[in-house]
């Protein structure tokens, strides 16, 4: 009898704090955004100098050049620029719609913003995703803009800045040093032309 009320008590437990499962229409971009964006995303599993974000499953971490990380997934390369500056001093993200925007949206969820502008180049199309003062841009066929927003939207809900290593980062005098000769083993050096033998 206790072995059943022990499995009971655990399956009532599941079901009270179970996690809830949103199911996320990728045939629209705009809810693709909304549904991500919205959602408190406190994954990480990269880290940079002063952020740290998540790369979804899928998604392959290749390089980073300062505040630039280069990611791959599906024939496809993200390219992501943190801006560390403007998030610091917090300035306001302008960006005006072209007038040959194959798509576009201003973003103001949670408080953050950004945009997301898609212009046809040539046979592809390039996207121009900015939250957060994170900024992915990607080149892609028409049929991958969809994947290519879900996995922008992921990394860029899940940037978080770290505010004492940017104002390190920012202070000049933290990169200026003073180099010094040092050596740790010294050797004599002895100039003549004779071998020695100790015998």
């Amino acid at each position: 009898m206790k072995k059943f009320t022990l499995l009971l008590t655990i399956i009532c437990i599941m079901f009270i704090t179970g996690c809830t499962m949103v199911r996320i229409d990728t045939g629209n971009i705009d809810n693709i955004v909304n549904v991500v964006l919205s959602k408190e995303n406190v994954l990480y599993n990269h880290i940079g100098k002063g952020y740290k974000y998540y790369i979804p499953r899928g998604v392959t971490y290749i390089d980073t050049i300062e505040f630039n990380d280069k990611l791959y997934s599906n024939g496809n390369y993200y390219y992501l620029y943190i801006d560390a500056i403007s998030y610091y001093y917090q300035k306001e993200i302008k960006h005006s719609k072209s007038s040959d925007s194959y798509y576009y949206k201003d973003i103001n969820i949670n408080n953050k913003g950004g945009y997301i502008d898609i212009q046809q180049v040539e046979d592809k199309y390039l996207i121009d995703f900015m939250y957060n003062y994170a900024h992915v841009q990607s080149l892609v066929k028409k049929e991958d803009i969809n994947e290519v927003i879900l996995n922008s939207s992921y990394i860029l809900s899940t940037v978080k800045f770290n505010n004492n290593v940017i104002r390190i980062m920012l202070n000049e005098d933290y990169f200026k040093y003073k180099e010094e000769k040092f050596q740790l083993f010294e050797e004599e050096k002895k100039n003549d032309n004779f071998l020695e033998y100790n015998g």
